[in-house]
């Protein structure tokens, strides 16, 4: 199973070879490979951000981006890359999801996490996660070694456990900014303020980072890959909306809404109000309407995020990949962390609406 290295500054060393072909449009020739990549999308506006938080958000969709395309321009798989990149944004704390993610209304870190495989249709996910560094490789082992597609609770962290994945204590994913949100939330709704979480006061470093932004109530990460053997996979995290209550449960884990991949149509990771999501299947009706329409994959999320998702009062966005090699996203936000990668063609970071 392929990993990337997250301490290292290895990435650095493939864009030179990445960059030598420029252009504003990503699905004009037929890549080996191509991978695109999100962190959310909410209200994300220039006069919302400092320059240092841009720029940090930038740098860090750019390494991920980066060592995505090493890995894929090397051959590894679609479901190595998924999973090394989407494990790169959960320990990125500038996200909601992992080290970072949002807080419940009793001061916990609930997290999700879904995988697909676009070549077999095996999918696996887990929700409410609370002591797995990496929800999406536990995503991951549950679609390879268990006979089950969605864990919950408890119970996946104890599938976690027999699976010898990485556990941390709840104090590992806490990020100052997104504790005192919750409390905002709390105390704007009159709701009872919980206790932080046992040894946060030691924490340290990133976890008062100054530098994350507030996107609104919800952010996820998500990844989609075509490797060089013609095969997609989708994966997505998320630590769900601030203040949760009653084991809320949002799109990313569920298979066809938050993730869905298939090499006979696409790769799909959303983010957003997971409730409309799940209500439309968003991430099943795109790939739907590439595979049975005949839609391009930038007709098809356009159709499914600005007309259908927008007209039921819905926001959000999606990143999307085809067989070809195709590339779209699509968000009716103000922003949404962006970026994607293809053999031959130029990295794109992207943030604002009007980014490329």
């Amino acid at each position: 199973m392929a990993v990337l290295n997250t301490a290292s500054t290895r990435w650095l060393s493939g864009l030179a070879a990445l960059l030598f072909v420029t252009g504003p449009v990503m699905a004009q020739t037929s890549p080996r490979w191509a991978i695109a990549i999100h962190g959310g999308a909410g209200v994300i506006e220039r006069e919302r951000l400092s320059a240092q938080q841009e720029h940090a958000y930038r740098q860090s969709l750019q390494k991920v981006i980066t060592a995505g395309a090493e890995q894929l321009a090397a051959g590894a798989s679609a479901l190595d890359v998924v999973e090394a990149a989407v494990g790169l944004l959960e320990d990125d704390p500038l996200f909601n999801a992992g080290r970072g993610a949002v807080f419940t209304a009793e001061g916990r870190n609930e997290l999700d996490a879904s995988v697909m495989d676009g070549r077999t249709l095996q999918a696996g996910a887990v929700a409410g996660v609370r002591y797995t560094r990496h929800p999406v490789s536990l995503a991951r082992r549950v679609m390879e070694q268990s006979p089950h597609v969605l864990l919950m609770g408890e119970g996946a962290d104890a599938f976690s456990r027999e699976q010898q994945l990485e556990q941390v204590a709840p104090a590992w994913f806490y990020t100052e900014a997104r504790w005192n949100s919750l409390l905002d939330f709390l105390r704007s709704r009159e709701l009872p303020l919980p206790q932080k979480p046992a040894g946060v006061d030691e924490c340290k470093g990133d976890c008062t980072s100054s530098l994350i932004h507030l996107e609104g109530k919800y952010g996820t990460v998500g990844v989609v890959v075509l490797d060089t053997a013609g095969n997609l996979a989708a994966g997505t995290s998320t630590g769900g909306t601030t203040g949760k209550r009653w084991g809320r449960v949002g799109d990313s884990p569920i298979i066809g809404a938050g993730t869905y991949a298939s090499n006979n149509s696409c790769a799909v990771s959303a983010t957003g109000t997971g409730e409309y999501f799940i209500r439309l299947s968003v991430a099943k009706e795109i790939c739907s309407l590439v595979e049975h329409r005949g839609m391009s994959l930038q007709q098809a999320t356009d159709d499914v995020v600005q007309r259908q998702l927008t007209a039921m009062g819905g926001d959000g966005g999606v990143i999307a990949v085809s067989p070809k090699g195709e590339l779209a996203w699509s968000f009716n936000t103000s922003g949404m962390y962006r970026a994607r990668a293809a053999a031959g063609q130029a990295i794109e970071v992207g943030i604002f609406k009007d980014d490329p």
